[in-house]
């Protein structure tokens, strides 16, 4: 059997706690992806989960260009990311 094999990231709501990961893919419409690209989460943009809100709350993350901010689970459940090797400069 042949085919293409589609590899699929970890979800960001799913990734470890302060290690730097890319972004591979995002899976969003409508307002949540307008609100994630505005914020300059895209394919390739590097980021880094510093903390996880109790109960299902918010993340807090790091971009690798120094931003900060809150993404809700729902949409970080959206965002599929991969490890990468060494922390952005």
């Amino acid at each position: 059997m042949t085919g293409k094999v589609t590899r699929m990231g970890t979800p960001l709501a799913s990734a470890p706690l302060d290690t730097w990961v890319t972004i591979s893919r995002v899976t969003l419409e409508g307002e949540a992806a307008a609100w994630v690209a505005a914020v300059g989460l895209h394919d390739g943009e590097a980021l880094v989960v510093l903390r996880r809100a109790a109960l299902g709350g918010p993340l807090h993350v790091r971009t690798g260009s120094g931003g900060e901010f809150a993404i809700g689970r729902e949409v970080a459940d959206r965002i599929e990311v991969e490890p990468v090797a060494e922390e952005p400069a």
